[in-house]
């Protein structure tokens, strides 16, 4: 060995040393990598023991960032890389909406909907960003570790903000099948794509056309029993969701109307639709299969759809999540979709609703029976609202503007269909005043000892007079079915909604014109004016069909219960919609001129005299009244035995 090959080595020697010296980690360094270390596999033995697998949101927090995303990715196995991820956005929009989908998750990060604001005038946002939650649930083959794409990054084809384009859409064609169908629009989309090294694929793709609430959503994996197994041959889809308050806060408006509601589908065809409740925490677990789930406020719905239906669904609501009014509820769903292991591809096509619940919308949907999610009312009053009610509203609504307007017209027209009843139940009650001296006259020959043969002279007198007393009872009964159906419109029509009229700022909420410095029990803080007027209008009304009828004078110790209702609707309608307090107080107040006019247009002079010659024909008793009588004769023999 040369003198110069000595020299080399030397070098290299003194190079290693130096390299050595400069570049070992300081005591702090070598201190944290044994922190990291310990910390690891003391996580480890944990997650031996028994054979359990510990979720990431149970790991310690004593581990870093970097060493959590370590054990992340050991614990997950094949869906390891996509623990760490850049989140990115990209938007879907067309006329009505705009979806904005996160690449953490590949899920609908927020929903805006740009025709509506909320309460205070802000956009209107379904639900937005981590207080939302959407993604599919399995197990990994390796370890049997839970998997949620929800906390994975998913890639883009896309990047930005896709805009759906189309022609202009007229004033109440909005989202309507029948003007895309005729006037097509185009459609935007976008696939979100999680990938593991194995080749095991999960695709969501998104699809948004133009003029409509409707989000297309296809999920589509490819090798993944690779890498994955479901659960007993399922796997989950786990969505939950804050829902946002988005109207002022009122005792019987939207804190009443928010649940979950779901339709079950049956083996003989599809079931009904039913919901978890209103105000109050409650949960169900439905074995058989759901074709749809809504989240559901009183004007806005998001709502996830499986017309093959989800198999077994797990539901659940809890009001009042957190101390501020910003929420409502916490919503939860967990459905199942079968996971074929034998198959490479599994496939599945799910459709989102997000938008108003506005019945000539929801209906278009009739074999899905979206409007349903609109309470209003079952049986006939549900027909009253669906097939008149409704349908006048919307064709004074292409005219007319002003919605205060369109109830006035409303009104009217419901005063006019139903005035031949109401004037045949005036005139019934004309023959009845006419009667009535009659009347007293029987009641004071057999006096109370004698109340069922005073029943049998009255019956008789009715009879042979030609009067039914019932007649101004049945056309009353009549109208019931509009009274009560318009009590079920009012507060859930989203057409009202911050609609102003007069004073009152929002006809789908109470028109409060005084604050009160207290709350009065069963009343509230505030005084509502078309309330107040309703109630003397209904005083009024009580009064004046009192003298007119003679009610009064027949049973004075119902005078006082006669006006106890106009109060007890003051307490009970001051919280309510002011719409539906504005439409009782013109019904009252046509009425009451109906009346005033009416009573001038009946000649009772002529009834009497009609009445007479009635008396002098020979009545034919019917088999009714004989039975009536017979079963009052029956009665009277039978309170003689007794005695």
């Amino acid at each position: 060995m040369d003198k110069n090959t000595l020299k080399a080595f030397a070098l290299i020697f003194l190079i290693l040393i130096g390299a050595q010296y400069f570049m070992s980690p300081s005591e702090e360094e070598q201190a944290e990598m044994q922190r990291q270390q310990d910390s690891i596999a003391a996580l480890d033995t944990q997650t031996t023991v028994k054979g359990d697998v510990v979720k990431m949101e149970e790991l310690t927090p004593a581990l870093n960032d970097s060493a959590r995303i370590a054990m992340q990715k050991s614990q997950l196995g094949s869906f390891g890389d996509a623990v760490v991820g850049k989140e990115e956005f990209v938007t879907l929009e067309n006329n009505l909406m705009k979806v904005k989908l996160s690449t953490k998750g590949g899920r609908v990060y927020s929903v805006e909907l740009k025709d509506y604001k909320r309460f205070d005038g802000s956009p209107l946002i379904l639900f937005d960003g981590d207080m939302n939650r959407f993604g599919l649930r399995f197990n990994s083959i390796q370890n049997g570790a839970p998997i949620e794409t929800n906390k994975l990054f998913f890639t883009s084809s896309v990047q930005g903000t896709l805009v759906a384009s189309g022609p202009d859409v007229p004033k109440g064609k909005e989202a309507k099948l029948k003007f895309n169908k005729e006037n097509p629009g185009k459609s935007v989309e976008t696939n979100m794509t999680l990938k593991t090294a194995e080749g095991a694929v999960i695709q969501y793709q998104y699809s948004l056309p133009y003029n409509t609430y409707l989000l297309n959503y296809k999920i589509a994996t490819h090798n993944l029993p690779k890498v994955a197994t479901g659960q007993n041959g399922f796997m989950q889809i786990d969505w939950s969701s804050h829902i946002p308050r988005q109207e002022a806060s009122s005792k019987y408006g939207e804190d009443t109307h928010t649940t979950v509601m779901y339709r079950e589908l049956l083996k003989k065809g599809r079931g009904d639709v039913d919901d978890l409740g209103v105000s109050k925490d409650n949960n169900e677990k439905i074995e058989g299969k759901v074709e749809w789930i809504a989240f559901k406020q009183l004007f806005f719905s998001s709502i996830l759809v499986n017309q093959s239906g989800f198999t077994h669904s797990d539901m659940s609501i809890k009001t009042e999540v957190n101390d501020s009014t910003a929420y409502l509820a916490r919503m939860n769903a967990e459905m199942d979709l079968p996971f074929d292991a034998s198959k490479a591809n599994n496939n599945y096509n799910l459709t989102f609703y997000f938008g108003p619940n506005k019945y000539s919308i929801l209906s278009q949907q009739s074999d899905l029976e979206f409007d349903h999610l609109i309470q209003l009312g079952w049986g006939i009053f549900g027909w009253v609202n669906k097939y008149l009610v409704i349908p006048v509203f919307n064709f004074l609504s292409k005219y007319i503007g002003s919605y205060g307007v369109i109830i006035l017209l409303l009104t009217i027209i419901i005063k006019l269909i139903i005035f031949p009843f109401t004037f045949k139940s005036y005139k019934s009650q004309a023959k009845m005043r006419v009667l009535k001296p009659e009347i007293d006259e029987i009641q004071k020959k057999y006096g109370k000892e004698k109340a069922m043969e005073a029943q049998q002279a009255t019956m008789a007198l009715y009879k042979k007079a030609g009067v039914n007393p019932m007649g101004g009872c049945i056309p009353m009964l009549f109208q019931m079915p509009i009274v009560i159906a318009m009590f079920r419109f009012f507060p859930v029509s989203i057409e009202l909604r911050q609609q102003s009229f007069l004073w009152a700022h929002d006809l789908s909420t109470y028109d409060s014109i005084f604050h009160l410095p207290f709350t009065i029990p069963f009343y509230g803080d505030h005084v509502s004016l078309f309330c107040l007027l309703m109630t003397v209008t209904n005083i009024l009304y009580m009064k004046y069909n009192s003298e007119m009828t003679g009610s009064s004078s027949a049973m004075p110790g119902m005078k006082g219960m006669m006006y106890m209702m106009p109060v007890m609707f003051l307490f009970m309608f001051n919280n309510y919609a002011s719409g539906l307090s504005y439409y009782y107080f013109l019904s009252l107040l046509i009425t009451f001129i109906q009346m005033f006019f009416v009573k001038r247009m009946i000649n009772e002079d002529a009834i009497r005299n009609q009445i007479a010659k009635n008396k002098k024909k020979k009545v034919k008793k019917s088999k009714w009244q004989t039975r009536m009588e017979e079963m009052a004769r029956q009665q009277q023999e039978t309170a003689k035995k007794r005695k």
